[in-house]
């Protein structure tokens, strides 16, 4: 019985997949194939390629892509994934979706033919770099000759990707929209967009899962910053924890 998993887009948010990880490897809880999408793409690939939770989120943490951010949001100018792709050149040095540990697909989207496009072959860091380059902020990844931006554009929760594959397919999704809006800078009008651009898509998904592990109150949390990194990791470790156990996915093996 083949189980998978699937990691959702939500920026910084996407740490919380990481505390989901550990509290189900500590359940002995192991996975056939993974996907993932943004923020789950670059956990996906740390994870597929054989680093521990507690070790993505170290690295992680620290990444510059977040913390650039903040001050990325003027009228003019783009940042660009380098910060990104240096820490998995170090962390994944083979950059091969065939060498990793556990088969992995990532889903970004093909801007100019207007289509989702999954890579699961060929060098992994420039399909990661595609599937985080959230609109507006990060220059659009050229590869094999066509413009990606982030995957959550068109699929952020990628369980069409690897359902056909599994027989139990465990998601993770971290994008919530908060009913309490107020327009006090340009940085919260983008992100409120882009959140409910990707979440037209995912309800769909959603009901492809056999298990969804989805935090509550996750909109509490900024999608485009890391102030509260080690609150979100936690969050999402003691969540699995207390809501989840080994026999909650054992029943579903055996439904």
């Amino acid at each position: 019985m083949k189980r998978g998993l699937v990691l959702s887009g939500g920026g910084a948010r996407g740490i919380v997949h990481i505390g989901v990880l550990k509290a189900l490897d500590e359940m002995g809880i192991t996975f056939d194939c993974i996907s993932g999408t943004s923020a789950g793409s670059i956990v996906g690939a740390l994870y597929a390629a054989g680093h521990k939770p507690d070790s993505i989120f170290d690295l992680v943490k620290n990444l510059s892509v977040f913390k650039a951010v903040r001050p990325a949001f003027a009228w003019t100018g783009l940042l660009t994934l380098d910060g990104l792709k240096d820490v998995l050149i170090k962390n994944i040095p083979n950059n091969d979706f065939n060498k990793l540990k556990i088969p992995l697909t990532i889903a970004a989207t093909d801007i100019k033919n207007e289509q989702i496009h999954y890579f699961n072959n060929g060098e992994l860091i420039p399909a990661v770099l595609a599937s985080s380059s959230i609109p507006a902020i990060f220059n659009p990844v050229h590869l094999n000759g066509k413009l990606y931006v982030d995957g959550g554009i068109l699929d952020n929760f990628p369980v069409k990707a690897i359902r056909n594959q599994c027989d139990i397919v465990i998601g993770c999704h971290c994008n919530h929209i908060s009913s309490n809006f107020d327009v006090t800078n340009i940085k919260l009008v983008v992100e409120r967009s882009l959140l409910i651009a990707i979440h037209a898509n995912t309800e769909v998904s959603r009901s492809l899962c056999d298990v969804v592990i989805e935090p509550p109150g996750m909109d509490r949390f900024s999608s485009l910053n890391l102030s509260k990194v080690n609150e979100i990791f936690e969050y999402g470790y003691r969540f699995t924890k207390d809501n989840f156990s080994s026999a909650t996915f054992q029943k579903k093996l055996e439904a």
